[in-house]
């Protein structure tokens, strides 16, 4: 079967995270992503750790279904071997540090006189304009400038969000920017380039603290587990040492608990907890309240007493247990991937195309389609021997 993105070819001077997840989504839907790498090395995140098989747990994630190439753009037979590639490329995607795009003859502009069809994407840390344009970043650099990491920890401590959630912001604005640039390209035929910051990214996913601060006069406190403007609202220990998070979103919800899990129906309109603002407002009273309630019962007793009054409940999960979670085995949502050496569990994206077959191509090792590649731009075995021991490749 035919993937959406077939026939899309999409060349990408990548490395780290945001332009690789960026990528990897347009290969998951067909797209021929061809990665360029430096010589020798390759993407720096192939060496953020060895846990994966020898691989590093970032790259796999990230390049599954890709094709490897190795160039030194700053030969100019890498560059023009680039040109080449360019000429029949439908997208560029490019995270490189601020500048290096425009002086390697690769700005917007250039390409667009050059190349009229190909939609450029440039992933920068704080956007490629402004007093912050030559600035460097990564992704907890911005997770401190857009004050995420000041709401997150507890009320005596800071902490980051506990994955790079500032670079899959912006390889997911990226990879929503060049679909729409496909997709209007193809039924109009303008071409409009693609240019995504991780600052800009996440300071969208700030909209709701950036509210209630402007507005409210001073940001949502920081809880933990529990939250700012919604209580009860958290993970509360019970008898057996785990944890269970539930929430109360609505009134109902507030009469069910008090009256069939509390066991205090005459809480529901008690002065201090009648409106979520008072909740809100006399959270120590109300969290000894329900602490108490599930300090006396099991985890599983809690969950399956929740359930049954309808709140939403959780325990609270380490990272093992989500391996194990019985919702993925279920629904099949693991499959086999190669990487050099071995095959690694991997989810399918979770966008299903009712009748579309998930791509789970092998991730591929540095420079392990350079020949194929070179090859099919007419260079002979000779050309790319000789390209090979200048280092150009």
């Amino acid at each position: 079967m035919q993937l959406p993105l077939s026939g899309i070819t999409v060349v990408s001077l990548e490395q780290a995270v945001a332009a690789p997840y960026a990528t990897r989504q347009l290969a998951d839907l067909g797209a021929r992503v061809i990665k360029v790498e430096r010589p020798g090395e390759g993407d720096f995140a192939r060496r953020y750790d060895t846990t994966v098989h020898g691989h590093s747990s970032y790259f796999v994630w990230l390049n599954r279904s890709k094709e490897s190439l190795t160039l030194d753009l700053k030969d100019p037979r890498g560059m023009e071997i680039l040109h080449q590639l360019l000429d029949d490329a439908d997208v560029l995607v490019q995270n490189l540090a601020p500048g290096a795009a425009g002086r390697l003859g690769l700005g917007v502009d250039a390409l667009a006189e050059r190349y009229p069809r190909l939609i450029p994407c440039t992933i920068s840390g704080y956007g490629t304009s402004g007093p912050w344009a030559d600035r460097k970043s990564y992704d907890l650099l911005v997770q401190c400038q857009t004050g995420l990491v000041s709401l997150t920890g507890t009320p005596e401590e800071t902490a980051r969000v506990g994955i790079s959630v500032a670079d899959i912001a912006a390889g997911m604005y990226a990879y929503t920017g060049v679909l729409t640039a496909l997709y209007t390209r193809a039924t109009t035929g303008a071409v409009h380039p693609v240019e995504v910051s991780l600052f800009e990214a996440l300071a969208e996913w700030m909209g709701q603290p950036a509210n209630y601060t402007r507005y409210g006069g001073s940001q949502p406190a920081r809880l933990g587990t529990q939250h700012a403007t919604i209580a009860p609202y958290g993970a509360f220990p019970t008898a057996d040492g785990r944890q269970v998070l539930f929430s109360i979103q609505n009134e109902r919800e507030w009469a069910a608990l008090c009256a069939r899990f509390l066991g205090r129906p005459e809480l529901t309109d008690d002065p201090r907890f009648a409106t979520g603002s008072l909740r809100v407002a006399n959270r120590e009273e109300l969290n000894a309240v329900v602490a108490e309630r599930l300090a006396r019962s099991d985890a599983e007793e809690v969950l399956k007493d929740l359930e049954d009054i309808g709140i939403a409940c959780a325990g609270v999960n380490d990272v093992a247990a989500f391996l194990d979670h019985p919702v993925l085995a279920a629904r099949g949502r693991w499959r086999g991937v190669a990487v050099p050496g071995a095959t690694v569990q991997a989810l399918v994206p979770p966008a299903d195309l009712a009748g579309v077959p998930a791509r789970m191509d092998p991730v591929p090792d540095v420079g392990e389609h350079t020949e194929t590649i070179l090859a099919g731009l007419g260079r002979t075995a000779a050309e790319i021997e000789a390209l090979r021991a200048d280092g150009v490749v």
